[in-house]
């Protein structure tokens, strides 16, 4: 007897600590839950539901608070899941130890007698179907019932219960069975959901719904209502727009508005035209596409897409799937030269001011780095505007030499480009060529900018969302000049053609930028309402197979501005400032002595007394500095040439062509010449080098060395 007594302790004491150890608080799981949802579903600007996914473990975006769910649909769930709720404080007793009864009696384990708070703690906590889970499970729901009130766990329950096609919650179950949001349904409709939660993946009710009615009439009669008489009608439901990466960014923002600014319509649309481009690049190696639409007079965003090769059929779920493009910094390239020549035109350069295209190499460290065009050809002197137009790798690295690095640096956070957090020795002139990493949602506003008359557009994403204040970041004289040069199809002609993909029949500007090693290929514009920016790469910054900016995503972008102007009906021309005046520019020609004459635009302070300009305007004089060579370069003389066939280019930054520079080398004056460089014959050695500007101004010395 004693032993019997030990043994019986023994078990007492063994199941007491494992449940102990097993038991988890149910109310950490419910409030993080609860905390991580809105009560409200995410619509679009026209009130069509937006869908996040159903692949996850909660339901967070179909959320309804319990006053709004029908008291009807509330009283049948409870007559069919939990007669006794409001009395237990959290198991049913009477109702559990008739299930085990009649299982013992018959066998029959159809009869689970789970109380609604433990429906709640199955979901909070999933374990295998055993007594032991069903005796922690009743724990679990009565400590639940101590620190959440009776309403709380309804409402949870009625969210996140379980139903067929990962569906949870009666909002997304009136979807996906009627059609129709849970306001609307009919009794009968109520009825069939507080029956089909019991087993949902039994009942395939698009193949039969008769299954279901004598449930549905017992259930009725159970709660005191006359059963239905007509035939259930199950309707397929309306595929929701995906757009979870966009309603990810609202909720960050801290928005709980329902009715964002996303058309629902648009979004489709640029989804599809993403994955039809993603299908033909396939071969290419381009496995993933952004694009974001905004309106740049409301700032409002219409479109927001992140896809890739198999989302849709994976539902988004595939682990690439799930990266945002929109926001994740890349490498912008040529997409950031409008900002550069902004900034150009803001300290006094115009259109017509002349940049030296030319095979150019600068100092790094104590190396050198050539520069060179997309295409490797050169065209020797080009205006602002073809420099521009033809994204031209050379001229940009002499205007941000004109600008200034740290200058530009500043004009582009001002922009709203946050990721750009180094230093600005850690760009350097490749800034110019858009080497910092920035997201396509900053590439688009500072586009907005530009097609906002140089005002800064602060994004907006839901409708009751008041509009924030606007910053002036440039000139309306600048940014009309911008969107003139990138809307002109003549400027772009050297590198693009006449007839380029980028010329969108309603005036648009574009520009397009492909990162090294083809690892980004962008396309942005915008035109007299919207802007729109499409980013094209791999999310792992693998390299494409030469998939470019015009050749990848230009397209995509034609295809959105022209269901926007189909869509709208409305066109117009950019805004081009009254305040800008016209002049007869000559205009160099490549390998040729004359020129050809163009009209242009400039401010009241850059415009020419005359109406005509017969020699263009050569770059603004500014403090020179000496660029090559840099302070400590080291260079080796080449074996295999002659000594006399070996030069080096030396060169000055903020000299006019038509000014005259002494250049002096280890004290002595070797060369008097106009222009910005002077071609040195190598010696072996250390040297010092300086140069002068017809005796004005003269540079800081750099000393290097030829082994």
């Amino acid at each position: 007897m004693k032993s019997v007594i030990i043994a019986v302790l023994s078990l007492v004491l063994f199941v007491g600590a494992k449940t102990v150890w097993d038991v988890r608080s149910p109310a950490v799981m419910f409030n993080r839950v609860v905390s991580d949802s809105r009560f409200s579903t995410m619509e679009d600007r026209h009130g069509q539901p937006l869908r996040i996914t159903y692949q996850t473990a909660w339901n967070t975006a179909d959320v309804m608070p319990l006053y709004h769910i029908p008291a009807f649909l509330q009283h049948a769930f409870i007559t069919a899941e939990d007669k006794g709720f409001y009395n237990h404080g959290g198991v049913d007793w009477r109702a559990r130890f008739g299930a085990v009864w009649q299982r013992i009696r018959h066998g029959d384990a159809s009869r689970g007698a789970s109380s609604i708070t433990e429906q709640v703690v199955r979901v909070l906590h999933p374990r295998p179907r055993t007594f032991w889970t069903k005796w922690l499970e009743g724990l679990e729901a009565m400590l639940l019932e101590q620190q959440r009130s009776k309403a709380d766990i309804l409402e949870f329950y009625l969210n996140q219960v379980p139903f067929a096609a990962n569906r949870r919650g009666v909002v997304q179950a009136a979807r996906f069975y009627f059609g129709r949001s849970l306001n609307t349904l009919s009794q009968q409709e109520m009825l069939a959901l507080a029956v089909l939660v019991r087993a949902p993946s039994k009942f395939d009710l698009r193949q039969k719904t008769g299954v279901i009615n004598g449930r549905i009439q017992r259930l009725a009669r159970a709660m005191g209502v006359s059963p239905p008489d007509t035939p259930l009608i199950v309707t397929d439901p309306q595929p929701l727009v995906y757009a979870a990466p966009f309603l990810e960014y609202v909720r960050q923002q801290g928005h709980d508005a329902s009715r964002t600014t996303l058309d629902a319509g648009l979004q489709q649309f640029t989804q599809n035209l993403l994955d039809t481009r993603l299908e033909a690049l396939k071969s290419h190696q381009v496995r993933a596409a952004a694009a974001l639409v905004m309106d740049h007079q409301t700032g409002e965003i219409l479109a927001w897409v992140s896809t890739g090769v198999g989302c849709v059929a994976s539902n988004f779920q595939q682990e690439a799937c799930k990266i945002d493009m929109v926001r994740r910094p890349r490498q912008p390239a040529s997409a950031l030269k409008p900002f550069l020549y902004a900034a150009a035109l803001e300290k006094g350069w115009t259109p017509a001011t002349i940049i030296e295209d030319a095979p150019y190499a600068n100092s790094v460290g104590q190396g050198l780095h050539r520069f060179h065009n997309y295409s490797h050809r050169y065209y020797g002197q080009v205006t602002l505007r073809q420099a521009l137009g033809n994204s031209l790798n050379i001229p940009a690295v002499h205007t941000i030499s004109f600008v200034g690095t740290s200058s530009y640096l500043q004009q582009l956070q001002a922009l709203g480009f946050a990721s750009l957090t180094q230093s600005v020795a850690y760009y350097d002139e490749g800034l110019a060529l858009g080497s910092g990493e920035v997201s396509l949602v900053e590439l688009l506003r500072g586009y907005a900018t530009l097609a906002n008359r140089g005002v800064s557009v602060p994004l907006r994403t839901v409708v009751e969302e008041e509009p924030a204040p606007k910053t002036r970041v440039f000139s309306e004289e600048t940014a009309s000049l911008i969107g003139n040069i990138l809307s002109d199809p003549w400027a772009r002609s050297l590198e693009f053609g006449m007839q380029s993909v980028l010329n969108v029949p309603t005036q648009t500007a574009v520009k397009t930028g492909t990162s090294t090693d083809y690892r980004d290929a962008w396309a942005m514009g915008y035109n007299h309402r919207y802007a729109v920016g499409v980013w094209m790469g791999n999310p792992d910054q693998a390299p494409m197979d030469g998939v470019t900016g015009s050749t990848g995503a230009a397209l995509v972008l034609r295809g959105i501005f022209n269901r926007l102007d189909t869509q709208n009906g409305e066109t117009a021309p950019l805004f081009l400032s009254p305040k800008l005046q016209q002049a007869v520019v000559c205009v160099p020609q490549q390998n040729k002595k004359q020129c050809v004459e163009k009209t242009d635009y400039f401010t009241q302070i850059t415009a020419p007394k005359r109406g005509r300009v017969d020699t263009p305007f050569d770059a603004s004089p500014q403090t020179i500095t000496l660029v090559s060579p840099a302070e400590g370069l080291q260079m080796a003389m080449d074996p295999r040439l002659p000594v006399t066939k070996q030069a080096f280019a030396m060169r000055v930054a903020g000299v006019l062509p038509s000014q005259t520079v002494a250049w002096w080398v280890n004290g002595t004056q070797v060369a008097y010449k106009k222009g910005d460089t002077f071609l040195w014959t190598l010696a072996k050695g250390r040297h010092h080098v300086y140069a002068a500007v017809e005796g004005t101004q003269r540079t800081a010395e750099h000393w290097f060395a030829v082994k």
